[in-house]
């Protein structure tokens, strides 16, 4: 694609290869998803927000549509790639792995911020036609979620539960924290991550 090699002059005046820019759309478009609304937020203002033209914008995406589709790809690609290498390294404990996960989940509201509501909240605006490849990529990472729990049951590593439920509040607590979770708040999202996963090894049951 001609964008991805196109190089062209930032709003500053800086030199910017197609790449780059198409990175830096998507960052600025998921500041303005987050804060306004994905309906709210229009080509132009996007446009404004970079310092270029609504044509030059045009150029690179289409619409609202296609930098949502990019954005989602971004995000469950990278942790199913995360998640991955650890299972390909396998020397890891299930419960590390599992605190791998979690953390590679609550870390994406420091690493991509604004876009975890683009991705939980806007998967019904993404276009037909790539819904249910991304819906089988975010099913996969749900799959590698419930099969660590099971590795881990065997392994004697965590006690015998529906690995399926287990999975889905693992996934629901983590994905939540973008609604709460901030860089300037007390934890960040490392500590986060291992304070809910001590929550989930030893429960809060006072043991007798």
């Amino acid at each position: 694609m001609a964008a991805d090699v196109k190089t062209v002059t930032s709003g500053r005046g800086e030199r910017m290869d197609g790449i780059k820019r198409r990175s830096q759309i998507r960052e600025v478009a998921a500041g303005l998803f987050d804060t306004r609304g994905y309906r709210e937020t229009s080509m132009e203002a996007i446009a404004a927000a970079i310092g270029i033209k609504k044509a030059s914008l045009y150029y690179y995406f289409r619409g609202k549509d296609e930098l949502l589709v990019e954005m989602h790809e971004e995000m469950i690609d990278l942790i199913l790639a995360q998640q991955q290498a650890r299972l390909d390294k396998g020397v890891l404990s299930w419960k590390d792995q599992l605190l791998g996960i979690m953390t590679d989940l609550i870390s994406l509201q420091e690493t991509h911020p604004g876009y975890l509501r683009v991705f939980f909240e806007h998967f019904r605006e993404l276009p037909r036609g790539v819904q249910g490849p991304i819906q089988a990529k975010r099913d996969r990472y749900g799959e590698f979620v419930v099969e660590v729990i099971r590795n881990g049951i065997a392994a004697g590593e965590f006690r015998d539960t529906d690995a399926g439920i287990t999975a889905l509040c693992i996934l629901g607590s983590c994905n939540w924290t973008y609604q709460w979770l901030r860089p300037a708040g007390r934890l960040n999202a490392s500590e986060v991550a291992k304070a809910f996963w001590s929550i989930y090894l030893g429960g809060i049951e006072e043991s007798a």
